[in-house]
């Protein structure tokens, strides 16, 4: 699967990480760990999922009958902890740059702003 991951996608693993999950609990899941900002669908979500399992990121933990219907669990596979692994630490890296730049642009301007008050009075 390529990189950058998309940011649902990124939120499934993510989820997965922890245990294994059925559908609904992925959705909820992700609307929690996004604070409410990614809102998953259930078609787009087993569409997600069928992707992620062919892909070899995601398997199939288990299947069970609950109140007559069929609920699939989830988990997390050694290359989608791998993938979630290598994706986390590129989008940590890119928080470090930009951090580091947004520091450096705030001292920046508190010393302009210094000199022009100075300058002023």
């Amino acid at each position: 699967m390529d990189t950058p991951l998309r940011e649902p996608t990124y939120l499934i693993l993510t989820a997965l990480a922890g245990e294994p999950m059925h559908g609904y609990g992925l959705i909820g899941e992700v609307a929690a760990l996004s604070d409410g900002r990614v809102s998953l669908r259930p078609g787009t979500l087993y569409g997600a999922l069928d992707r992620l399992v062919d892909a070899g990121l995601v398997q199939v933990d288990r299947e069970e009958v609950v109140d007559g219907r069929l609920r699939r669990y989830y988990r997390l596979s050694p290359d989608g902890a791998g993938t979630l692994s290598a994706e986390t630490e590129r989008m940590r890296r890119n928080v470090e740059a930009a951090t580091t730049r947004l520091r450096r642009r705030a001292a920046s301007s508190a010393g302009s702003t210094a000199r022009l008050a100075g300058g002023l009075a």
